[in-house]
């Protein structure tokens, strides 16, 4: 059984159009729009996008109708960041998992999981080239104030790093979608 279909059935009849309604409007036949409501069919490309703006919601109303809403997998989502205090690029790996793994079963994921992991990947680059730099200042000046404090820096970033995960994790508990900026998207 197609999910889509009665989940555009569901969205029709609230509104108060019949198929014949929805057809005109959304100019794909009314043979189509009864085989998609009958899970016959699921409605691909130009015809999704036809009947989404006939009935003036957005296609990913309609993609994540099959997801459930699991606000504790979100918070724990964001408390896997936490693992990069135990393994070496652990902020990375455990959310690349847990996103790869569910990101098609709880609704909001796909679009937390992305913006998460970006900001996760740029921050642990931005982290390395500073403890790199502490480094090579280091041998190369014997100690200035780059070199110095460049652990300290590395730390006091990974201790914001772990706080904002915390705040986001309990914010995505009590229902707020709330997530990491968008940095640079490298993963969609």
């Amino acid at each position: 059984m197609n999910p889509i279909g009665s989940k555009i059935k569901e969205i029709r009849l609230k509104k108060g159009m019949s198929q014949e309604e929805l057809a005109e409007k959304s100019q794909v036949s009314l043979r189509t729009i009864q085989r998609i409501e009958n899970n016959e069919n699921e409605p691909r490309g130009k015809t999704m996008q036809l009947i989404c703006e006939s009935l003036g919601i957005p296609i990913e109303e309609l993609l994540d109708y099959d997801k459930k809403e699991d606000l504790q997998f979100l918070m724990f989502f964001h408390l896997s960041v936490l693992a990069g205090i135990f393994i070496p690029i652990g902020n990375i790996i455990l959310p690349l998992v847990l996103w790869l793994t569910k990101k098609d079963k709880i609704q909001g994921l796909q679009k937390v999981g992305a913006r998460l992991l970006n900001f996760q990947i740029i921050f642990q680059a931005v982290g390395f080239i500073i403890f790199m730099a502490a480094v090579v200042f280091k041998i190369m000046h014997k100690g200035n104030f780059i070199s110095s404090y460049g652990l300290e820096i590395v730390f006091l970033l990974a201790s914001l790093n772990g706080i904002a995960a915390i705040i986001l994790a309990v914010a995505n508990r009590r229902g707020k979608q709330i997530t990491y900026p968008s940095v640079i998207p490298m993963i969609q």
